[in-house]
Formats: C-alpha cells, sequence, structure tokens
C-alpha cells in the first residue's frame, strides 16, 4: 500500500515538471532565445540611390486643330453651286459656295431706282427752295417800302423756311436711299462665300441644292470649316491635385491611339482658370481644368513617305495618290506633361516611404500640439543589421516609380519597401529583421520580427 502511494507521488511530481520544461521552452522559443523564433513578414529591400526625378502629369484629350473657322452664311438662300469637298486644300479668296442671288440681285435694282426716285426728289425741293427764295425777297423789299401788308411778308417768309427744311429733307432721302443700295450690293456679294484663310475643308455639312439659313445678328447654318491642319494641338482635362504643378512653357511627349509607334513633341500654351466639373453634387463629383497642348511636330509630315530611293528619280513607277494627314481632329490621345526635373537627388521607390504617428510612438514632436491630437510625419524604414530604423524624411517630387528625398537620407541606405502591410502598419522603430542570404549583396528579402 505504500508502494502505491509513493509511486503515484512520483508521477505527480514528474508530469508536473514536464509541464514546467513545456511552458519554459515555449517562452523561450516566442523570445527567440532558443530556436529560430518566429519567422515574421517577408520584407523587401532596396538602395537609396541619386538619380535623375522628372515629374510628369499625364492626361486625356482629343486632337484639334489649332485655327478653325466655322464657314456660316450671312444670308439665307438656296446652294446652287459647291465647288469643294471635305478634305480639299483651300488659299485664301478661293471659292467655297454660291448662294442663289436672284432675290438679293432684285433687290438691288429695286435701291438702285430708288435712289433715282430720291436724287429726282432732291433736285425738285432745291428748285422750289429757290423760288421760295426769290418770294421771300420781293415781299421783304415790299414790307420795307410799305407797300404789302406784313402778313404777305410773314407767309413768304413761312413758305421760304418750309421749302428749306423740304430741300434738307431730300437730302437725307438720298443718303437713305444710297445706304439701302449699298446694303443691298453687300447682300448680293455675300451670296459668294470664300475661303478667309489657308487650309484644308475638315468638315462639309450641306449639299448642292440645300437650303441655308443666315442673319446678321447670330450664326447662320454651319455649312463647312476650314482649319490648319498643320498647326494641331490638344485639349485635356487635368486634375484639380495635378494642375498646380502645371505651367505655361512645359513640355509634353503626345501619343495617339491611332499611331502606338509615334511619339510627338509638345508643349503647355493655355490653362483655364475656369474648372468643369463633373457630377455636381454627387459622390462622383469630379473637378478638372481644361490644358491646352501644341504640337510643335509637324503632325502632318511622316518620315516614312518617300517616292525615292538613294535620291534617284524613278519616273516608271507612277506616283501614288497624295497621303491624307496624320492627324485628323477628333483623334484621342495621351499626354505627360513633364512639369520638374531634378539631376542626382536621393531618391527611394515610391512605396517605401510611409506615414507614422508619432504621437502614438511616443517620440519628441516639434510641434505645439496636445498628446491627444495626431503628429503625422513621412518615414522610411532602413534596414540596419538585425533591426529596422525609423527615419523621417522630407519628400519632394516623384515620377512613376521613385520619390525625392529631400532630407533625411544620403544616399546608399538600404530601405524597406514591401510589402505593403507590413511598410504601412506593422513596422515599428527597432523591429527586429533578419537578412536573408540573398541580402549580401544589397538588396533582396528580409524577415522582420518584432
Amino acid at each position: 500500500m505504500a508502494s502505491s502511494s509513493t509511486s503515484r507521488r512520483i508521477l505527480y511530481w514528474g508530469g508536473g515538471l514536464l509541464a514546467l520544461l513545456l511552458v519554459a521552452g515555449g517562452g523561450a522559443w516566442s523570445m527567440g532565445w532558443v530556436g529560430g523564433g518566429p519567422s515574421g513578414v517577408s520584407v523587401e529591400v532596396e538602395s537609396a540611390e541619386r538619380r535623375s526625378l522628372t515629374q510628369m502629369v499625364t492626361a486625356f484629350g482629343r486632337a484639334q486643330a489649332e485655327t478653325e473657322v466655322i464657314i456660316s452664311p450671312d444670308v439665307s438662300g438656296e446652294v446652287v453651286a459647291l465647288p469643294v469637298q471635305e478634305g480639299d486644300v483651300v488659299q485664301p479668296g478661293d471659292l467655297l459656295a454660291r448662294l442663289k442671288p436672284d432675290d438679293y440681285r432684285a433687290l438691288v435694282e429695286r435701291n438702285e431706282a430708288q435712289v433715282l426716285q430720291a436724287k429726282a426728289n432732291l433736285s425738285q425741293r432745291r428748285a422750289d427752295s429757290v423760288q421760295a427764295r426769290r418770294v421771300y425777297d420781293r415781299q421783304q423789299k415790299l414790307y420795307e417800302k410799305g407797300v404789302v401788308p406784313e402778313s404777305d411778308f410773314q407767309d413768304a417768309e413761312s413758305s421760304y423756311k418750309q421749302a428749306v427744311a423740304q430741300l434738307q429733307s431730300a437730302r437725307y432721302q438720298v443718303r437713305s436711299a444710297r445706304a439701302d443700295l449699298q446694303d443691298a450690293q453687300e447682300q448680293l456679294q455675300k451670296t459668294r462665300i470664300f475661303a478667309p484663310m489657308a487650309g484644308t475643308i475638315t468638315r462639309l455639312e450641306v449639299e448642292k441644292g440645300e437650303r441655308v439659313v443666315g442673319t446678321q445678328q447670330r450664326a447662320g447654318t454651319e455649312m463647312m470649316r476650314v482649319s490648319r491642319l498643320d498647326r494641331m494641338e490638344l485639349e485635356v482635362d487635368v486634375n484639380e491635385g495635378d494642375v498646380i504643378n502645371v505651367a505655361n512653357g512645359d513640355t509634353a511627349r503626345v501619343e495617339f491611339d491611332a499611331y502606338p509607334d509615334r511619339r510627338f513633341r509638345g508643349t503647355v500654351t493655355e490653362i483655364a482658370n475656369s474648372a468643369r466639373i463633373q457630377n455636381e453634387g454627387s459622390q462622383n463629383e469630379v473637378t478638372n481644368f481644361p490644358v491646352t497642348i501644341r504640337i510643335l511636330d509637324d503632325p502632318n509630315t511622316s518620315p516614312s513617305l518617300s517616292q525615292s530611293a538613294g535620291g534617284v528619280s524613278r519616273p516608271e513607277v507612277p506616283a501614288g495618290p497624295t497621303s491624307g494627314p496624320v492627324l485628323r481632329p477628333g483623334m484621342s490621345g495621351t499626354v505627360d506633361i513633364y512639369t520638374e526635373t531634378v539631376e542626382e537627388t536621393v531618391a527611394v521607390p515610391i512605396q517605401a516611404v510611409t506615414v507614422r504617428d508619432f504621437a502614438d510612438l511616443g517620440a519628441d514632436s516639434s510641434q505645439t500640439a496636445g498628446p491627444a491630437e495626431e503628429d503625422l510625419r513621412e518615414v522610411v524604414f532602413v534596414a540596419e543589421a538585425d533591426s529596422a530604423r525609423m527615419v523621417q524624411v522630407t519628400t519632394g517630387i516623384a515620377d512613376n516609380t521613385h520619390m525625392q528625398i529631400r532630407s533625411g537620407l544620403d544616399g546608399g541606405e538600404r530601405v524597406i519597401t514591401g510589402p505593403y502591410s507590413a511598410v504601412s502598419r506593422t513596422l515599428e522603430p527597432g523591429s527586429r529583421i533578419a537578412l536573408d542570404t540573398a541580402d549580401a549583396s544589397g538588396g533582396g528579402v528580409v524577415a522582420a520580427t518584432q
């Protein structure tokens, strides 16, 4: 009986000691005293390097002629002649269209007759004025001698003044008739529409036989458009967050969907002062500013168009038809506007820069904000031996992949770039890291532990 009790006591003590050893071993493993410790998060490391950065703003738009004139008639009528077609090249003064002139020619003849009638009336009034003047002078002399009563003299004076007024009115009628005639002649001339400048017919909206409407107060029927296709531009919408970086004269690179293998040089010529707001008042509200990009290269000269080889003409080969323009109004394109360039500056991958709240970290803050307020600052994490050091940085411009570091890094440091969850949330100052063997050359993957 005593032997059984002793065995049971030894078994209890042995089990308790084993459990204690297991707990101690687990704690030592978790603290990293024994074994390899937890694997932690695998993070990527790249070196901060000095390089040139160019900040870009990307926008989308459509090509349009820098100079485009809408041709509308000033008078109404039927189109009786249309000697041009869409795509034709015209010079200043070339006839574009002619409207039926019959009504306007009749109006000119009617006003010519009115001018002649007004001149005849003027001659009659001039003769009446001369006659009234003679009567007035004679009655004045007789009245001064006391031969005629005062009433006869006053009647002659009144008749003379009335004749003078009628003569002046006749002169005004002649002027008015001449003005009406000149207006009718101008309307007759406006039935012939000429090209105001050299360019290409990029849009033709009417056909021969159609009737168009023209008024003096507002634009009439749009008949066609004349554009200068040798000077093209794009109007793009730039977001309000990016437009502050764009300035007149900034260079740009333009790519069109129709010509994916060709690049065009451009420059910013105009930035709108008023915004275009889409979906105003809704959650999808977008505020953009129109920006005009002029294409510096001749957009309608293709370097591959050549009919000769080595400068030797080949008359036995018939010339092909004249090629059309390379760029046409309405073609969609992408614009990369180069807003700023910095040479030989310290730069790190964009994903290496994150934000930490220094108030939560308990770090010394140069701001006077209370402990309950956020103190957000930009930082990067630098891999040093077996730990991650947090460095506060001041950033500058950025391109598609890298960001400028104005202060905080000197270049050559190995900054942690990923994964995103580790850089943005997990890593803290002094987090333990274990360099992978692939990291010996200065980049690669490390394992981080808290």
